[in-house]
């Protein structure tokens, strides 16, 4: 679905193709970067790459400029990074006017990756699978949540009393999600033509919610389709007079948006999670999972990377709560599901904040450290894992998930020290900024009767 150099200039030259986008995913999993008229892109940014302030990596969702960070800071003068575009990235955006799309890589000006970056954190462990010569295929599904309003009027009234686009639930219905055909056509569609290939649209659990999912891919790829996907939805609903969240819980009556991530890891054409002898997963599945069951706990951070992120992890409410595997049981964190070739683990935990090069690269990691310590998974779970108090909790608020981080030994062995203390150090700010909130709950509670 990519496109290549070639082509671009052929659609350049025909009028086709006057503006591209050179992009970067943030920590958040946001796209930031710069438009460049298309002939100037091919005359430079091509082979030359473009410079963005390097205040990007440490910035909050509003863009405030965050103290605290060795990265990049004000004693240092907020310099800039490369951003050295993927060639095999680029790509047209069907809904936008003749324009297509790269994504970069970070680049320090020794030409070394931003290490901290989040697409180079994910690569890194790719290598790390390389070496051990498997490849490995992933999914990640998404959840999202409809409104009737605009983005902007959203805003105006300050995101309350918003109109889901749905009256009810709509889990698996074929009537209701038809009043939101044109905006889902247009998703599955103008996503699929930008190389976002969409398998199936959705209506989920709660009223407005829906979820679509896309084929599998390797997890870089895997991780540009999701940023995408997110990005180009947003887009979309916006040119169809709706907004969308993504939130991990955008109301306390109403489901998460949850990220399940399935994964899998091959080699010479095959499964190497599936033992056809046994019909059954392999010793290498097992290890993987055991992995994954271990230090999930110490990874949640890059699962649930937001304060709202653990407003999901209720019980009954189809998120985890609890550390355990099953054979398709959906209380459980980890649901096996497949057989053959398609058998895999889906990670039930992230939600849709999360940043996928993160929650993937935090999978493979745990995975691996799962093998060279030879861990077992144990018996698949069955029952409801909600309320069984033998399982080990997750995380139950971002403070426990940045000090589990902090801490872990395996990550500061995987990731690097600089990394988890970046991605500790995001997590704090947030919190402190969160802290100082006055929040409607404080006011609706204390306005009057205090």
């Amino acid at each position: 679905m990519s496109l290549s150099l070639k082509q671009l200039q052929a659609a350049v030259k025909s009028g086709a193709i006057d503006t591209v986008l050179v992009a970067a995913p943030d920590p958040f999993g946001r796209l930031v970067g710069k438009r460049f008229r298309a002939d100037y892109f091919l005359k430079s940014v091509a082979e030359q790459g473009t410079h963005g302030c390097n205040y990007l990596l440490t910035v909050n969702l509003d863009m405030d400029p965050l103290d605290g960070f060795k990265l990049a800071n004000w004693e240092s003068g907020f310099g800039d990074f490369e951003l050295r575009p993927d060639p095999a990235t680029m790509r047209i955006l069907p809904w936008q006017t003749a324009s297509a799309l790269v994504l970069c890589d970070f680049h320090r000006h020794d030409g070394a990756l931003v290490e901290e970056a989040p697409r180079s954190v994910l690569r890194r462990q790719v290598e790390r699978l390389a070496k051990l010569g498997f490849t490995c295929e992933c999914a990640t599904e998404l959840e999202f949540y409809l409104f009737n309003q605009t983005f902007h009027s959203a805003h105006q009234a300050g995101y309350r009393d918003l109109q889901p686009s749905s009256d009810y639930r709509i889990d698996y219905h074929l009537m209701q999600p038809t009043r939101d055909e044109p905006l889902m056509r247009a998703i599955r569609n103008g996503l699929t033509d930008a190389g976002v290939p969409v398998e199936s649209s959705k209506g989920e659990w709660s009223r407005g919610q829906h979820e679509i999912n896309f084929t599998h891919a390797q997890p870089l790829p895997m991780g540009d389709m999701h940023v995408l996907f997110k990005h180009g939805v947003k887009e979309i609903a916006e040119q169809h007079g709706k907004s969308v969240t993504f939130m991990a819980k955008y109301a306390p009556s109403e489901a998460g948006n949850s990220c399940h991530v399935h994964l899998s890891l091959w080699k010479g054409g095959k499964n190497q999670f599936w033992d056809a002898k046994a019909h059954a997963g392999s010793k290498l599945f097992r290890q993987f999972l055991g992995g994954m069951l271990k230090y999930s706990p110490e990874f949640c951070l890059f699962y649930a990377p937001t304060i709202n992120s653990y407003k999901r992890y209720q019980a009954g409410s189809w998120a985890p709560t609890r550390m355990a595997w099953s054979t398709d049981n959906r209380t459980c964190g980890f649901r096996v599901v497949g057989h053959g070739n398609s058998f895999r683990p889906e990670n039930r935990m992230p939600g849709a904040d999360a940043n996928p090069y993160l929650a993937l690269a935090a999978m493979i990691a745990a995975g691996l450290a799962g093998v060279e310590e030879d861990l077992e998974c144990g018996e698949a779970y069955a029952g409801n894992a909600y309320i069984d108090p033998k399982l080990q909790r997750l995380p139950s608020s971002l403070r426990d998930a940045a000090d589990l981080f902090a801490e872990s030994k395996l990550a500061k062995e995987v990731f690097g020290q600089p990394v988890v203390d970046f991605y500790t150090h995001h997590a704090r700010l947030e919190l402190e900024a969160f802290g100082a909130a006055v929040t409607d709950w404080e006011k609706q509670r204390y306005f009057e009767r205090i």
